[in-house]
Order: C-alpha cells, then structure tokens, then sequence
C-alpha cells in the first residue's frame, strides 16, 4: 500500500529518522576506545530521564521481559514472599514471572480499568506483621488497559505501614511518556525497554537500581549469570560492559536521550498529556467508551477503547489495516472487547488527528456506527484551544 503505515500501538512505536540516522553505521569494536564516552553519555542522560541521582543505570540486550527477570533475580531469593497486583495482563505477567523463578507471589486480583490503590497497599503490608514481603511489584502505566498508578501514593502506603519492603517498578510504557520520579518517590528499581517512549526499536532493556536494591542483591541468593548486574556496573562503571552489547542500539539511545533532553523533559511530559487528551475527547464523541474508569488515572501512553456490546473489538483492528493503520488488540480477558491506540514516542497533532480519523473509518467498516468526523473535530477543538497563539499587538 502507498503511503505511511501509521504505527499506533502502545509500543514498540515509531523511530524517528535521527535515530535511525545515529545507528546506520558501521559496528565499532565493544571493547574499543569510543565505548566509554558513549556509554558515559547514554547513563548521565537517562539519570535525568529517571530523575535520579541515587539510582544506578544498568543495560542488557534484551526486553522489557528481560528486565522483569534482572529485576527479581538481582533483588530476591527463591522462596521470598512479594505482593503484587492483577490490574492487567502485563502485571499479572510480571508476577508469574517471579513465580517461575520460585518466588512466592499474593496477587492481589482487581478490576482490569483500574489502578493499584495506595491503600489496599497499606492495608496487606500493615497486616504483614513478620514483614515477611520482600518487594512489592507494581506496573507503573499498565499497557494492557491504558491506566496509570499512583507510584508516589503506593510509596507513601509502604512508608506510612512502616515496611521495609522493595518497591520495584515497570516503567516500560511509562518513560518518556509519563512522569517517574525514581528519587523523589522512593523507587528501588524502575524496569523498562527502549521500543516505546524512548522510541527505539526493540533490543534493549534498562533498569534504574537504588542503593536498598543494590544492597537486597549482595544478599540474594537466586541463580543468575547473564542477568547478575553486580559485573555488569561494574563493567559500565569503566565504559564497557561484560557481554557483547547491542552496539549500534547504543548509538541510537544516545540520540534518543539527546531528542528527549533537548524537547525538555516536561514539555515531552505536556506534548504526551495533550495527545491523550484529544484522543480521549474523540472517543467520546463518537460515543465510545475508555476502559480506565479514574479520568486522574487515564494514560498519556495509550487509550484502551471499548467497543459497544455485540462487537468485535478485533474487527476493528482488521479494519484499520486495510487503511495502513496498526492498533493494539485486546489482551488477556480484554480479548475482542477493547482496542488500543497508542499515542507515546515521537508523535504530533496532525498524526493523531490522522490516527482518529482512521479509527473512525475502521469502526464504520467493522459495523459499529459511529458519527464519522466527530472524533477528529473534537480533537481538533482541543488541540486548538491548546496551541492558540494570542494575537501581538500592532506596532
């Protein structure tokens, strides 16, 4: 088909030509004299994405699955008790990950559309007399629903139980596109890939590591070898790493960095609230529903859309290829009632607008009547009021 293809799921998302540019090179030698100030560059850069300046940046080849795992194993022992929460499928994925590595998981089960409740929090930790939980387990914005947890209010939960346990972080949809206040929030590991706001393909994983999780993983006992961090800073440390890296990946997280730091991190942040906005408007106008039922708690990575009883949310997805547009299926239990749009990474006005008014054609040839153009002029209106110019003064 001619045209663009409109990349619209939650990740991986669209890579910016300059990123594409920093890579297309030829492979250096990963033990060779460039690697340490590249390498100095990307982990200053992502301190100041993670806004850290306790954590400890780590990097492995990899996913955002792969950083689950360096996650557990570097801070936890088999056997070891953690709280975790089913608000979706990656966070129940997050925990089963845990239990396949012989850690002993209590899932809390809530409604898919909600996020984790600082109190619940409070409530499970403050009964847990013998402290027995290790971690706490909690996906910042969960990608399968489009729903956004309180992190600050989860930390407060564990603070006010007087609890020592762990609290570790997917970030995976979230950085880049959502606030994390690694410090100022009290994380001890925040986990993520580099294929959604950090707008690379996928291959990398990333982790922010604070000085309790760093000392939680001299004493944790689980098999590790690849995923062992403790050599792998200490090779970073020094501007090389202890396997061979996904060099050319590297390049393109440097310019990434450079991209998000020269926007400005805050005005990435407003750009990402702004889009998710328009997109949530649209949907309204056209009748539909979000799946996130807390407008405080609504996404700006992606909009889970639920689509009226009787249809098929994965007609709709159909649809919309057939117009070159790509967006998220339903996941898990959501299967066939929602689809998603993503709207994180390298993204503008005009491409939403674009993006709406492809949901709107798909949704009308998969069957669900919806009022073609109300979305997009509702998007419209928003991005307008927003980025109206006052008029200056005649001189």
């Amino acid at each position: 088909m001619s045209g663009r293809h409109f990349l619209q799921i939650p990740g991986p998302t669209n890579v910016p030509e300059r990123i594409l540019r920093a890579m297309d090179r030829a492979v250096i030698d990963h033990r060779g004299p460039e690697m340490p100030a590249l390498v100095g560059e990307i982990v200053a850069g992502l301190k100041r994405i993670f806004r850290t300046e306790r954590g400890e940046i780590v990097l492995y080849p990899g996913s955002g699955t792969a950083a689950w795992e360096a996650s557990l194993v570097n801070t936890l022992s088999p056997g070891d008790r953690v709280l975790a929460f089913n608000i979706g499928h990656f966070s129940h994925l997050y925990a089963e990950c845990a239990r396949r590595l012989g850690i002993a998981v209590d899932e809390v089960d809530l409604p898919w559309g909600d996020g984790v409740p600082p109190a619940v929090v409070r409530e499970r930790l403050a009964h847990d007399s013998a402290q027995a939980y290790k971690a706490v387990l909690v996906v910042h914005n969960e990608t399968s629903t489009g729903v956004t947890s309180d992190i600050r209010g989860i930390r407060e939960a564990i603070d006010a139980a007087r609890h020592p346990a762990l609290l570790l972080v997917d970030v995976v949809s979230a950085l880049g596109s959502v606030d994390v206040r690694f410090d100022e929030w009290g994380i001890d590991v925040a986990l993520t890939g580099t294929q959604k706001g950090l707008m690379l393909p996928p291959g990398m994983a990333i982790l922010c590591a604070g000085p309790r999780a760093l000392e939680a993983g001299a004493r944790a006992t689980s098999a590790r070898y690849f995923f062992d961090w403790a050599p792998v800073l200490a090779e970073m440390r020094r501007g090389y790493f202890p396997y061979t890296p996904a060099t050319l990946s590297l390049y393109g997280l440097r310019e990434a960095v450079r991209m998000l730091l020269e926007e400005g991190l805050d005005r990435v942040l407003a750009r990402h609230r702004r889009l998710a906005e328009g997109v949530r408007r649209a949907v309204a106008a056209l009748g539909l529903a979000v799946l996130c039922r807390d407008p405080r708690l609504c996404s700006p990575s992606l909009t889970a859309v639920v689509v009226p009883d009787g249809a098929d949310a994965d007609a709709v997805l159909r649809a919309a290829e057939r117009f070159h547009l790509s967006l998220g299926t339903g996941l898990g239990r959501l299967k066939g009632r929602v689809f998603r749009v993503g709207h994180l990474g390298a993204l503008n006005e005009l491409e939403v607008l674009a993006t709406i008014a492809g949901v709107e054609l798909a949704c009308t040839v998969a069957g669900i009547r919806v009022p073609l153009g109300a979305g997009v002029a509702a998007c419209e209106r928003f991005f307008a009021e927003q980025l109206t110019v006052a008029p200056t003064a005649a001189p």
